[in-house]
């Protein structure tokens, strides 16, 4: 065994760093130099390294694999045990709801109640969100022969989204509830308290015009009404949201930042009716215009 002297040490010491640097300076310019072979040397070196990697990885990849399985049988007892919680809530529910759809159906027969008739509706796909006159609407594609008309109402799997305001030969425009031109006359669902929901250009309609003494409870659920035959009643619409003290808010239940696919349903409404479908109403003539077409031998027409 070789041994140094300590003032030599302290030098090789000394020199182990510069001789670093100047070997990395000219690595990185043998590198410029030659591109073709510090490719190979990387080549080369990571064809070396690959096999190895490949060894550590595979019972390293086994390890991963034994925590994540053991991991997974834990969550697995825990989800079985949440499992059975809910199916026995389930099952509770579930007599609670034959009880009262036993209850609802006697109670219909003693009451020969009428059901409403079901609307027909049809399906679309929403390919557009182009604003047009409006600053929220949607632009859906219907094929021809469609039986889409204006005053259509148009709804997700989960809530009342808007209604159809335009339509053509193979496409419809429908005005979202959140547009400041839509107005919905909707019901809290606890206290029956009426109100109207007013679009304001965002995600959140406000409401307006509830009863005196009977203000909208955070949480509540709105539905619609059908206050002047524009919509159907119990449409689910959204829940209420308090931003600031007395300023409420609807939390729209449909998806209106990601809608894809709406339904049109035909609820056969005459609350609001579009212009091409209205007729100027025709009034009786009166005694003068009665009597001068009696006196030019004439009839009037009593229609």
């Amino acid at each position: 065994m070789i041994r140094l002297s300590i003032p030599l040490r302290q030098a090789l010491s000394r020199l182990t760093l510069p001789v670093l640097i100047v070997a990395a300076f000219a690595l990185m310019l043998l590198g410029k130099a030659d591109a073709v072979l510090a490719e190979r040397v990387r080549t080369g070196l990571g064809d070396v390294l690959a096999p190895l990697y490949a060894a550590i990885a595979a019972p390293l990849g086994a390890v991963r694999g034994a925590i994540a399985d053991g991991a997974h049988i834990f969550s697995l007892a825990r989800d079985n045990d949440r499992l059975r919680e809910e199916n026995a809530r389930l099952r509770q529910w579930q007599s609670v709801a034959l009880a009262l759809e036993a209850e609802n159906a006697a109670l219909k027969a003693n009451l020969r109640w009428l059901p409403d008739p079901a609307p027909s509706y049809v399906t679309a796909r929403v390919v557009a969100d182009a604003g047009g006159v409006y600053a929220r609407s949607v632009l859906i594609s219907i094929g021809p022969h469609h039986g889409v008309s204006k005053g259509q109402i148009a709804l997700d799997e989960r809530g009342l989204v808007g209604r159809v305001t335009e339509v053509g030969e193979r496409s419809a425009r429908v005005l979202l509830i959140t547009d400041m031109n839509s107005r919905v006359p909707v019901t809290l669902q606890e206290s029956r308290a009426r109100a109207i929901m007013a679009g304001t250009n965002t995600p959140l309609p406000r409401l307006m015009f509830w009863p005196e003494g009977t203000p909208p409870a955070e949480g509540e659920k709105v539905v619609s009404s059908a206050e002047a035959n524009a919509y159907p009643a119990n449409l689910p619409v959204g829940t209420v949201h308090y931003l600031t003290p007395g300023q409420p808010v609807v939390v729209p239940a449909a998806r209106l930042d990601r809608l894809e696919i709406v339904r049109l349903f035909d609820y056969d409404l005459g609350g609001i009716l579009p212009p091409e479908a209205s007729t100027r109403p025709q009034h009786a003539p009166g005694p003068r215009a009665r009597r001068t077409a009696e006196a030019a031998g004439g009839t009037v027409d009593e229609h």
